[in-house]
């Protein structure tokens, strides 16, 4: 699907490569064994190795590794058997050693794919690069002091794998579906919780634009955003900002840019380095990390249910639509929560209370569905009793808002405020009966218009407050009218 932006002289395509760096799910860095945990204290989680003090020697993690192999596999993606790892050489104060160990040209994880499904109920492969891992730098705090800078090494060395994309999406809206399946896929795996508030899962985009048909343009590559929102408002600014620049007769420059999130805007923060800036070379502190294949494959078999297959499975074990089958899988917490809804109950009723009812509540309170007041036991429960005619649908709807409320169960709620449907045939008759003769005139209509059927249902519900039999009062009324 290509998508074309229209500028003053014709049609431009964008194209956009993404790198994005997740911070590996471990409880100690790449290289040392200080403590990771997000809002310590700065400063506080520092070895003599993240700090570079002269002589300390990195050692690698192997449960680090172990997470970019199982990503490496969830991406589908070449596992190699030999890496290195390399330094790059830059300078800033929150990077000690004047350098950052990385991998370049032998990296751990190889070609891999990601598989977007498009809102026109398409999909699209999207090649993945390269992962390689690498270790963070530490934090420049530039608002503790109004003449000095801070600087926090809490996050030196935590371990990131550096995710790159090829240069195949072609829309922010793509950029934007392609973030949430990678952090999907990541959570998945457990190996990356993908908190962008927190930084831990940040994207650099790299775009450019070009005639349809023509070469690649020159790029330029926006660092360090933080949420999905800003990726997509940053590519379509940048976008639009290279073509105009073009269409005025102008040039694009190869250069890093900075989002300002709050006018909306890139802005140049540097030009744009080459590898040859960064003088790599193999480090020499650490051997060649190379990996038995029987252990990739242990890996492998180890590995969930990802949420490609967990769609596939959905749509054909449940019947359910694609689109609702792809809304219930994109977090792992959401699948589990219906499948235990599911259970031996109407799928799609399940799917529909899940993703309606439940979603609305949970947006409205600011909670994530493993912070529900309603428990999946509990909503299962509640479909319970409208299949076996315990309460209707309509006073469903009051019961879940006490329960979301309150967090109790449907059934001490129903019990409670005696809220059980009347379905007694007699009792529903007089209501019926009481309704024909209090509303003649519809009754007379009927016949040329049968949607009156509607007002005098309501009729009937009104005077037994909602409780009657809907089924029960449809049958009685449309057998009394039609006699």
């Amino acid at each position: 699907m290509t998508s074309l932006i229209e500028g003053r002289t014709g049609d431009w395509e964008v194209v956009i490569g993404l790198e994005t760096h997740a911070q590996v799910i471990a409880k100690s860095k790449l290289f040392s064994g200080a403590a990771t945990a997000f809002g310590a204290e700065p400063n506080a989680q520092v070895s003599p190795v993240d700090a570079a003090f002269p002589g300390m020697l990195p050692v690698i993690n192997r449960h680090c590794v172990e997470q970019a192999v199982r990503t490496g596999l969830g991406l589908d993606a070449q596992i190699n058997r030999e890496s290195v790892f390399a330094r790059k050489n830059y300078f800033y104060p929150d990077l000690p050693a004047g350098y950052q160990i990385s991998q370049y040209e032998l990296p751990v994880v190889g070609h891999g794919r990601i598989t977007l499904d498009m809102p026109d109920g398409s999909i699209r492969d999207i090649g993945i690069t390269r992962l390689h891992l690498e270790q963070d730098a530490g934090k420049s705090l530039h608002d503790q002091h109004p003449a000095q800078t801070y600087v926090d090494l809490n996050r030196a060395g935590i371990a990131l794998m550096e995710i790159v994309s090829e240069p195949d999406l072609r829309s922010a809206e793509e950029a934007g579906i392609y973030v949430r399946k990678l952090r999907s896929i990541l959570r998945y795996l457990g190996t990356c919780d993908g908190n962008m508030e927190e930084g831990s899962l940040r994207c650099d985009c790299n775009v450019s634009v070009r005639r349809p048909g023509d070469a690649l343009g020159t790029r330029c590559e926006i660092k360090n955003l933080n949420s999905v929102r800003f990726v997509m408002q940053a590519i379509e600014y940048e976008a639009r900002r290279q073509i105009e620049l073009i269409e005025e007769g102008g040039t694009v420059e190869q250069q890093t840019r900075l989002f300002d999130s709050t006018r909306g805007v890139t802005r140049p923060m540097r030009s744009k380095e080459h590898a040859d800036d960064y003088r790599y070379f193999p480090d020499p502190d650490l051997l060649p990390l190379v990996l038995d294949p029987a252990w990739v494959e242990q890996l492998r078999a180890g590995l969930p249910e990802l949420p490609d297959a967990k769609k596939a499975r959905f749509v054909a074990e449940y019947g359910l639509r694609a689109e609702d089958a792809g809304v219930l899988v994109a977090e792992r917490a959401t699948a589990e929560y219906f499948e235990k809804v599911a259970r031996d109950r109407d799928a799609k009723a399940a799917a529909n209370w899940v993703m309606g009812d439940l979603f609305g509540a949970l947006n409205k309170k600011g909670l994530g569905i493993d912070q529900s007041p309603v428990a999946a036991d509990q909503l299962g429960g509640l479909i319970d009793l409208m299949a076996d005619g315990t309460i209707s649908g309509r006073i469903a709807k009051d019961v879940f808002a006490e329960m979301i409320e309150t967090g109790a169960d449907a059934a001490a709620i129903v019990e409670k405020k005696s809220l059980r449907q009347l379905s007694d045939t007699g009792a529903i008759e007089a209501a019926v009966d009481a309704a024909l003769a209090a509303h003649p005139a519809q009754v007379a209509q009927y016949a040329a218009n049968p949607k009156v059927l509607g007002f005098l249902v309501g009729q009937v519900m009104k005077a037994t407050q909602g409780k009657a039999n809907p089924t029960l009062v449809n049958e009685l009324l449309r057998k009394k009218l039609v006699g």
